[in-house]
């Protein structure tokens, strides 16, 4: 392991030199709003007008830059990281380069916005349903199929419409011959272990808690199950889900994971016997 570690931690330091140079490269001085001056032996800014632009050190960037054994701090990263108007995917890798914890802006990450290339991807899997979440199983997106097994027709207990776009909160407060999953058991400590995984990336944000604190409150289940601090990755299942019109249908479901959203994932349920396809088929020329 130590072996290892260290040709690795030797790696980053020019990794991060070569890459904030790059950057630095393709910021010109009118895109920060400074005068181009003259005399400029190589495009984009000067090391001294980063430093000035991020508020640190002149020596201290140069130093970063250069590839020196030197600590930063996320905010100090931050700083640079809006001088070299980096982009999402870029300002994480200049942490993890530079060795320190990733936040990305949370209040966006909580507005996730699903592109027409994915939806598409969804509809053209009919009849499998499908769908994107979040780490925290808010429903993203769905295709039609996906509605009509898990979401259509279905009432909360007060008889009004579910409209709730998260599965865990549904699948927790629904009562249980209304819930579609059929083993819930087995099957809600796995789903609360999973967002339990992404949970330690979001400590302290308030939707999160606020999330969590909410469905304890709504459902002992839920805050028996998240007290057990269990953690486990998503992984492919076989799982079996109930519905009115059909009855039992068994479904294996795969997650893909999807490039510009690092928290999301496509989630797929292909059915497991013929009795199931032919069930999933009837689902789909319901109200068609």
């Amino acid at each position: 392991m130590t072996t290892l570690a260290a040709p690795a931690q030797g790696r980053r330091r020019p990794e991060l030199a070569a890459f904030l140079r790059s950057r630095r490269a393709r910021v010109t001085p009118e895109d920060v709003g400074m005068p181009p001056g003259l005399r400029r032996r190589t495009p984009g800014l000067r090391r001294e007008e980063v430093a000035q632009l991020s508020g640190v050190g002149v020596t201290w960037y140069t130093w970063l830059e250069q590839g020196r054994p030197i600590n930063a701090s996320a905010q100090v990263l931050d700083a640079v990281a809006r001088t070299l108007r980096l982009d999402r995917p870029e300002r994480e890798h200049l942490y993890h380069l530079a060795q320190v914890p990733y936040a990305p802006d949370r209040a966006a990450a909580d507005v996730e916005v699903v592109s027409p290339e994915i939806q598409g991807i969804l509809d053209a899997l009919d009849p499998h349903p499908a769908v994107v979440y979040n780490a925290r199983y808010d429903v993203l997106a769905t295709n039609s199929t996906y509605e009509k097994l898990f979401l259509a027709d279905r009432r909360q207990s007060d008889g009004s419409p579910l409209g709730i776009r998260n599965v865990l909160w549904t699948f927790f407060t629904l009562p249980e011959p209304s819930c579609p999953v059929v083993n819930r058991r087995l099957e809600l400590p796995l789903m609360v272990a999973q967002m339990r995984g992404a949970y330690g990336r979001h400590v302290g944000e308030p939707s999160w808690e606020a999330f969590v604190r909410r469905l304890s409150e709504a459902s002992p289940d839920f805050a028996r199950l998240w007290r057990s601090g269990d953690v486990v990755p998503p992984g492919t299942r076989v799982k079996t889900f109930r519905h009115d019109l059909v009855g039992e249908v068994r479904m294996t479901s795969v997650s893909l994971s999807i490039n510009g959203m690092p928290e999301c994932r496509i989630v797929t349920y292909t059915p497991n016997d013929e009795e199931s396809r032919r069930a999933i088929e009837t689902l789909r020329e319901k109200k068609r």
